[in-house]
């Protein structure tokens, strides 16, 4: 046997068992590192407002915290306002409920020819063994639900603290990471730092600017229809749809569907049909304009990089992947060289040929009659 083919063995199960070691680590500290990436984001988000605060003598550290206090009394007094509305809303639909099951009862007895009775639908659903199972099965599935809450109002917790100790640290934290690098690589990361916010910042104004418009859309419909707490209604359906990405549309359509059901069943599928008819629109139209002139991508490499960041992070992927490739896309512009591009048609969007159609005509109008038109 060789005398290095002992020593390459040990080695090769030494770089086994590191990468196997660091799989491992990183597979558990993923949830920590996905509360990391939103922080940071968040904090880029909050940047501009505490560093406008803090150029006006404000400590950043009282700046940050100030910011951060108003976000959450919006966040948490729109929460409250909604569930008020909200558990009056159920208390309503559950006192006419025998109302509309009565309704629906006489409509399939007309139409059907049948004789069913509301008593005794209720006394069959009462005493059926899958009701029962069910509120078994519930009521083991609190405590369930009780640690999915608390496991989010801590994720929530660690973000924020996060984000709080990125913005309020922020030039502390640039210039420990600077220096630990030579002056020309302290300048390439300072300046992606400033792309990285101007993007997110930019990102958060399209996001808040279609809200807006969303909510605005919504409003006309939820008055035209009369339909109770129309301005709540229109500012849920405008963040949730906007700020909750891949589910935020469903959650935003349904309480609207809820409460116009309350009113008038048929008023719940002109909400349904409006939703999707306005999501679609959104979609197409909307979102990759005003994406491509504030993030300043294009609408394909949005749509493309929002889809790359589902499928890699989910629902986080989603919200940070657009200004990620932002900022990636302006930082890597200043290295790529660029030359003057030809003359050629194929470039210019013209076929060959001559010039386009119209300019032909044009021209053609205003040569005097009875003389020849210039050969082009």
């Amino acid at each position: 046997m060789p005398r290095w083919l002992p020593r390459a063995m040990v080695l090769a199960l030494a770089l086994i068992a590191c990468f196997q070691l660091g799989s491992w680590a990183f597979h558990q500290l993923t949830g920590l590192l996905i509360n990391i990436l939103i922080a940071f984001f968040l904090a880029l988000a909050v940047e501009p407002a505490v560093s406008r605060m803090s150029h006006h003598g404000v400590r950043r550290g009282w700046a940050t915290a100030i910011v951060f206090l108003g976000v959450i009394v919006a966040a948490a007094g729109f929460v409250t306002m909604l569930g008020s509305m909200l558990a009056g809303q159920i208390v309503d639909m559950v006192e006419d409920f025998p109302k509309y099951l009565d309704t629906v009862i006489r409509w399939i007895n007309s139409t059907f020819h049948t004789e069913l009775s509301r008593f005794e639908l209720q006394d069959s659903i009462v005493h059926s063994d899958w009701l029962q199972k069910y509120v078994q099965n519930s009521a083991s599935g609190v405590l369930d639900v009780s640690a999915q809450v608390l496991g989010g109002l801590f994720q929530l917790l660690t973000v924020l603290l996060f984000s709080f100790y990125f913005a309020a640290d922020g030039p502390r934290l640039r210039r420990a990471l600077c220096s630990v690098l030579p002056p020309a690589r302290q300048a390439e990361v300072l300046r992606a730092w400033e792309i990285a916010v101007d993007k997110t910042g930019g990102y958060l104004y399209s996001r808040g600017l279609m809200a807006l418009i969303s909510g605005v859309a919504h409003y006309v419909l939820f008055e035209a229809l009369d339909i109770p707490y129309a301005p709540a209604l229109a500012v849920w359906v405008g963040l949730v749809s906007q700020f909750l990405p891949t589910i935020g549309t469903y959650l935003a359509g349904a309480l609207p569907m809820l409460i116009a059901f309350t009113v008038d069943p048929w008023y719940a599928l002109w909400v349904l049909i409006f939703v999707v008819v306005y999501q679609q629109f959104e979609n197409y139209m909307l979102q990759p304009k005003l994406t491509a002139k504030t993030v300043d991508i294009h609408p394909a490499v949005a749509f493309g990089s929002v889809i790359a960041g589902t499928a890699l992070l989910g629902a986080v992927g989603a919200l940070v992947a657009i200004p990620a490739v932002a900022t990636l896309q302006a930082f890597l512009g200043a290295y790529v060289r660029r030359y003057d591009v030809t003359d050629d048609p194929r470039v210019l969007g013209r076929r060959r040929g001559g010039a386009p159609l119209l300019a032909r005509l044009r021209r053609q109008l205003r040569t005097p009659s009875g003389s020849a038109p210039e050969d082009p």
